[in-house]
């Protein structure tokens, strides 16, 4: 058994105490819509860890103290007694835990490395799991500790068949396992798992672990023995259903004592190629100048401690900047959204290695690239990274740029996930029927300008001058009282009329107006914000309803979150009055049930990323405590255990729909409202 440098040491402790929030569910890896991988209850050993999607996909971890078996991680086998669980902790780029049982504490800790402002960094489909052993009562222990991973990992359903091998490359041994059929981008949807590519589990020499393939019952003979076989399981293809292939890892620490033994390893995929593009099949972005898989798993076992390190330090830092900006609670929900909305995202490289990343809506329909997708989840990518938020904005700009697109409005999205081939919703690009065109073409705008803040420079945009043109004469003709249209929150129907809708178009306006000035052209400078200004004035007076201001112009007695309003105060166009927010948050805070804010009078049910916008709108703490305390609530409350829902009941706290979307990247919009933060962030 190798005990790890005291540099390892130091970063396998405890980074925080105990989460203040429980998780509806626990991120473990988190890379993209297909590597995405989840514990949903609050004690590890109690059930199988999940694909985001619900479905299966078995991590295991067994332990041996004394001769005596434990259950660390998964249900299987249920022979082995579950360790009690003392400690869970989420940081942005690791999970946690912390068990003890026969006198010995064991930590585990799984890493992924994903840090927005490096791409190549965030685009590796690597995942370290690291473990540690220690005396708690001071004697002295042998333990064995076993990890393993099922051939789930690589099939969408466990009727499909899989194959396994061992890969031996300089420095790393290796086990792979995949499907026999290997369908790479044959189709698309959105409750799947992936059908192509490799998953791995490997770890570097000289570590002291053994490796091998076998079936469940392997886990059992590891009970009994604290060894794997000596062979590998022979029989080849077979399904994952009831008994897959598992591969696994195994570590021998003969004499535990008060100072920690250690060990890692890595869970990888490698899908070859991601995302087709309008017919052209694209790498993962780490592949784009030529590196293969044996030396991304080399580079990244060389470069672990000081990722470890990396992590660590943009862990600590970056928490502290959220507590700052909004307190414990708030920032709690922003750690937890923060791989969530990465992993909702896949990093792709275009033919000439231009970064590209595209976005699935998970479980609201599968789309890729949806505008009103991105929108919502630009914050955390406007702060962090503007090339990654530049790379997401692109794919849109360039397909609306294509003759193919004959509309004056921008599209909703790119296709269906993972194929990247045109629109796909409404009436795509047959037809002007139950599109959203106000909503998409304000979005655009506004998300262009906000670029140009973040870069400090709107030349990328001079490139899309004539589509950006032409989208803020549509939003000048029909943005102030929209026609009966749907919007962002569509599952709420269509709607004539409405407010915030109206606010959208009028704010874009403006933000299209301050990218001209930037680019010298001063004639549409001057005439796209003079309409804003003037629809900003008109907009009161049509809005106005008593103590608040309506959901929609014509009806009377009704209200909505007037979410959009923010853009003006992030973008400095100061084109509404500062005591419309003022007036509509002292009347929000008379409609909150006990799990949050709703959308609107409608419906009982509201958008997590969506609340924390209005938030951003408050003038105080006390006011914006006020908005994010019931949405901490939920998430610490709620009976629906999946990666965080931003769709949701507000007075059960159970989950509407939607689960696992990129969109919860937009609770770190607060950050955004504070120049210096973002400033801080953008430029590393």
């Amino acid at each position: 058994m190798r005990i790890l440098s005291p540099v390892f040491f130091l970063v396998t402790l405890p980074l925080f105490a105990q989460s203040p929030l429980r998780p509806p569910a626990t991120p473990l890896i988190t890379h993209d819509p297909y590597f995405s991988v989840w514990s949903a209850a609050d004690d590890l050993p109690s059930q199988s860890t999940r694909h985001w999607t619900g479905t299966d996909q078995p991590l295991g971890g067994l332990a041996r103290i004394d001769g005596k078996a434990f259950r660390f991680m998964g249900s299987a086998p249920r022979e082995a007694a579950a360790m009690t669980q003392t400690r869970r902790t989420v940081t942005p780029t690791s999970t946690e835990y912390e068990f003890s049982a026969g006198g010995v504490k064991l930590g585990l800790t799984f890493l992924t490395p994903a840090l927005a402002s490096n791409l190549d960094l965030l685009s590796r489909p690597v995942t370290y799991v690291s473990w540690s052993v220690a005396s708690s009562d001071g004697s002295t222990h042998a333990v064995e500790v076993y990890l393993d991973a099922t051939s789930a990992m690589a099939v969408n359903t466990l009727e499909d068949r899989t194959q396994w091998s061992r890969v031996r490359m300089d420095g790393i041994q290796a086990l792979r396992v995949g499907s026999t059929r290997q369908e790479m981008l044959a189709r698309s949807g959105d409750n799947l798992r992936i059908e192509w590519g490799h998953f791995y589990l490997a770890v570097p020499d000289g570590t002291g672990a053994d490796l091998a393939v076998g079936l469940p019952r392997m886990r059992g003979e590891f009970l009994k023995s604290g060894k794997l076989p000596r062979t590998d399981e022979v029989e080849q293809p077979k399904r994952s259903g009831r008994d897959p292939y598992v591969l696994a890892a195994v570590w021998s620490a003969a004499k535990v004592q008060s100072q920690a033994s250690t060990g890692w390893a890595m869970y990888a995929y490698d899908d070859e190629y991601s995302i087709q593009y309008f017919q052209r099949n694209l790498r993962p972005y780490w592949r784009r100048n030529g590196m293969g898989l044996a030396e991304l798993l080399q580079t990244a076992a060389r470069e672990y401690p000081r990722l470890l390190a990396d992590c660590r330090k943009f862990d600590q830092e970056f928490t502290a900047d959220l507590v700052k900006a909004g307190g414990q609670e708030y920032a709690a929900i922003a750690v937890l959204a923060y791989r969530q909305a990465l992993a909702a995202h896949k990093l792709v490289a275009d033919l000439d290695g231009t970064p590209l990343f595209f976005s699935k809506e998970n479980f609201s329909n599968g789309c890729i690239g949806t505008v009103d997708v991105t929108y919502p989840s630009a914050p955390m990518f406007l702060l962090l990274s503007p090339k990654l938020h530049f790379a997401l904005i692109r794919p849109i700009l360039d397909y609306a740029m294509l003759a193919r697109w004959r509309w004056p409005f921008a599209p909703h999205d790119l296709g269906q996930y993972p194929l990247a081939n045109g629109q796909v919703y409404g009436g795509g690009e047959q037809t002007e029927e139950n599109q959203m065109p106000v909503e998409e073409s304000g979005n655009m705008l506004i998300l262009v300008a906000a670029q140009a803040q973040a870069e400090g420079s709107a030349e990328f945009a001079r490139h899309y001058w004539p589509v950006l043109t032409k989208w803020a004469v549509y939003l000048r003709e029909k943005g102030l009282d929209p026609e009966n249209q749907l919007s962002t929150d569509d599952f709420a129907g269509h709607l004539a009329h409405n407010t915030n809708l109206s606010i959208k178009a009028i704010v874009a306006l403006g933000a299209y107006a301050q990218v001209a000035e930037k680019l010298g052209d001063t004639k549409n400078a001057k005439a796209f914000r003079q309409a804003a200004e003037e629809m900003a004035r008109k907009w009161p007076a049509m809005a106005k309803d008593g103590d608040h201001y309506k959901l929609a112009f014509d009806k009377a007695g009704t209200w909505s979150q007037k979410y959009n309003l923010v853009w003006d105060k992030l973008l400095g166009l100061n084109l509404f009055d500062p005591a419309i927010a003022r007036t509509e948050i002292a009347y929000y805070k008379t409609k909150q049930n006990t799990y949050g804010l709703p959308l609107d009078n409608r419906e009982t049910y509201t958008k997590l990323d969506w609340i924390v916008w209005t938030a951003t709108l408050t003038e105080s703490r006390a006011d914006f405590d006020a908005l994010i305390h019931p949405v901490f609530r939920m998430l610490n409350e709620t009976e629906s255990r999946v990666p965080m829902t931003d769709w949701y009941w507000t007075i059960d706290g159970k989950q509407r729909g939607f689960q696992a979307r990129s969109v919860v990247g937009g609770v770190m919009i607060p950050l955004l409202a504070q120049p210096e933060m973002w400033k801080k962030w953008r430029g590393r």
